[in-house]
């Protein structure tokens, strides 16, 4: 959905996803540090990260970081320690995205907010911290290392539908991920794919906002 097709009155709360869409992310941060400490070129670990089935069991918190780092340094072929790829996982936090820090209490004055991020227990932790003073405008941060769901599985919205307690079709999702925005809308979310912080301005003034 653009944000022309949303009108005043459309919603009763609002969803958003958190990277990209409220921090920004550059995994190519990662990839530079992890080949530092590695001495190789980024790309060479570029063309062997995936988003495997490890990843996935990361981020819905059913393997511990160890594991996962254990399943990089075997797929990466990259002998670094834990403390190693912690540091690299977590350098991908680049900011907030542009005027995200205006627009979310302007929204907040008119609708209460929520976040839904598939992540895992490390970068919650990282962002939580840095990031506390954006994060403070929702009411929930919905994270899938924490409810075991992740999108674009059905399952996933439907749970955080329900935890928000209002009609999905009241809902307008905010998502950088077009698997993730058709998701939500075959979930019967109103959503908005973000490709920049504009996208947000412009559905906020739709919704009169």
């Amino acid at each position: 959905m653009s944000s022309s097709r949303l009108s005043p009155g459309d919603a009763d709360a609002l969803l958003f996803d958190l990277g990209r869409v409220v921090l920004d992310i550059d995994f190519g941060k990662a990839l530079s540090c992890w080949a530092g400490h590695a001495g190789c070129a980024p790309a060479d670990i570029a063309a062997r990260f995936i988003r495997d089935e490890a990843y996935r069991q990361h981020e819905t918190g059913k393997i511990s970081d160890a594991e996962y780092f254990r399943s990089l340094r075997s797929a990466l072929r990259i002998e670094l320690s834990d403390a190693q790829f912690l540091e690299g996982w977590n350098a991908i936090f680049a900011g907030e995205m542009p005027d995200i820090a205006t627009l979310l209490p302007r929204a907040a004055r008119h609708l209460p907010l929520y976040a839904f991020s598939n992540t895992n227990r490390p970068h919650v932790a990282y962002f939580s911290q840095a990031h506390g003073d954006v994060l403070g405008h929702f009411r929930e941060v919905y994270l899938s290392s924490t409810i075991g769901l992740r999108k674009p599985d059905a399952e996933a919205y439907d749970h955080v539908v329900q935890a928000i307690g209002v009609p999905a079709s009241r809902i307008v999702f905010f998502d950088d991920s077009l698997e993730n925005v058709e998701g939500a809308r075959a979930c019967g979310l109103k959503v908005v794919h973000v490709r920049s912080s504009a996208d947000v301005a412009d559905a906020l003034a739709a919704l009169g906002i």
